[in-house]
């Protein structure tokens, strides 16, 4: 991946499991819809330094909220777990070495989010 520019931080987003396959909501930055959950697979944002909240919606929505440094690199894994009707897909921040790792063998979905 080419590097972020250097006044900004960069968000990987990505799902490790294929458990509830189907279940692919759109992840949000913000309010602004910037992929979706797909299993195995992976995506990223560039964006300026600042506050930020990741939300997924299926039967509930599910919130994360960080804060994001010039230069920094940050990880959330989007975790799923059972609910009613459908499962939910759920953001976790993980180290920046966890997070490396978990995406080194997956799939880029995505083109990448524009700030």
């Amino acid at each position: 991946m080419p590097a972020a520019a250097t006044d900004m931080g960069r968000i990987y987003f990505y799902r490790t499991t294929a458990l509830g396959a189907a279940v692919q909501p759109d992840v949000r930055l913000n309010g602004e819809v910037i992929g979706k959950a797909v299993p195995n697979g992976f995506f990223y944002a560039d964006r300026p330094a600042g506050n930020y909240q990741v939300a997924t919606e299926t039967e509930v929505e599910r919130k994360l909220t960080f804060t994001l440094e010039p230069g920094q690199t940050r990880y959330v894994r989007l975790n799923i777990a059972m609910g009613f009707f459908v499962g939910h897909v759920y953001g976790e921040l993980v180290d920046e070495a966890k997070g490396r790792e978990e995406i080194a063998d997956m799939r880029y979905t995505g083109t990448t989010a524009k700030p």
